[in-house]
């Protein structure tokens, strides 16, 4: 059992269905406990209702709230997520919340310093206070601990010089087809494909693998000698919140495994479909679908 670590926002999705659990390194770190993991959330609440509540939601998943921090005078996350036909979110993020103002503190000292992997994005680092923490917490982290980049890049809270950190505290970077094609002339590259794209990034910032979902047309992951694709599985979708944190929690799981390119992309694919078969980002995974994920890692 490893320690893999989901750090930044943590929130409720005020979905069309109701409230539901939220926040891209939540989400990771739930898959990650799903798949035979330490899961912790390193983030914070309010001192507040909804606080409490999303606190006892992780405890009743078995997450740790050890590492969330209560901010008295700022509200718990929230997120209005609305559905298209296909069932696709758009997010309105409010602002000013708890966590937006996660302090360097003790307890993610020590944490760091146990982490074996580490998924961050982009969005936590919208403010500087959080954007502190966050990188002191990478900073802090063992040179062995993979930390994963999810961009997650949302409307107006990036810009050319949070992208351009983010690679570059990154030993895996984890994108989507839109983004790669907005970060890559960003960053200052005129690649002519996805596959250019992407290998162009990963040499530039000395990654060991850049990993490009491309929706129901599966995954391209590139390393550093090889590069493997999956057509993914078609699936009925419920939504798609949710699908990307599961799928790089399985890309964390088989890459600290040793897994070959093949078998990450298949079973990264594998989650985040079945993620996107239930509404919410945090569905309990059947043991069948879990054992197709874990593969031959299952015992080892």
């Amino acid at each position: 059992m490893r320690t893999i670590v989901g750090l930044g926002e943590t929130l409720w999705d005020l979905l069309p269905t109701g409230k539901q659990l939220g926040g891209a390194p939540a989400n990771f770190a739930f898959h990650a406990a799903q798949l035979g993991h330490r899961g912790v959330v390193a983030s914070a609440v309010g001192r507040d209702p909804l606080g409490a509540e999303l606190t006892g939601r992780f405890a009743e998943l078995g997450l740790t709230t050890e590492f969330v921090l209560e901010i008295e005078d700022r509200p718990t996350g929230t997120v209005l997520v609305e559905l298209d036909a296909a069932g696709h979110p758009a997010y309105t993020i409010v602002e000013g919340v708890a966590w937006d103002a996660m302090p360097w503190n003790a307890a993610w000292a020590r944490l760091a310093g146990r982490t074996d992997a580490v998924c961050f994005g982009t969005l936590a680092r919208r403010s500087p206070r959080s954007r502190e923490a966050i990188e002191r917490f990478l900073e802090a982290c063992s040179p062995r601990a993979l930390a994963i980049c999810d961009l997650n890049l949302r409307g107006r809270f990036f810009d050319e010089a949070l992208v351009r950190r983010s690679f570059e505290l990154a030993r895996v970077v984890k994108l989507n087809q839109e983004e790669l094609w907005l970060v890559a002339p960003m960053l200052g590259l005129k690649p002519e494909s996805e596959e250019s794209a992407a290998l162009a990034l990963r040499e530039r910032y000395g990654l060991e693998l850049i990993c490009l979902t491309r929706g129901a047309a599966g995954c391209l992951i590139v390393g550093r000698e090889a590069a493997a694709a999956h057509p993914g599985f078609p699936v009925e979708v419920a939504d798609t919140v949710g699908s990307g944190d599961a799928f790089t929690a399985a890309v964390a799981h088989h890459y600290l495994a040793g897994s070959p390119l093949a078998e990450i992309a298949r079973a990264a694919n594998r989650l985040g479909a079945f993620v996107a078969t239930r509404p919410g980002a945090t569905p309990t995974l059947p043991e069948a679908v879990r054992a197709e994920v874990l593969g031959s890692t299952v015992h080892g």
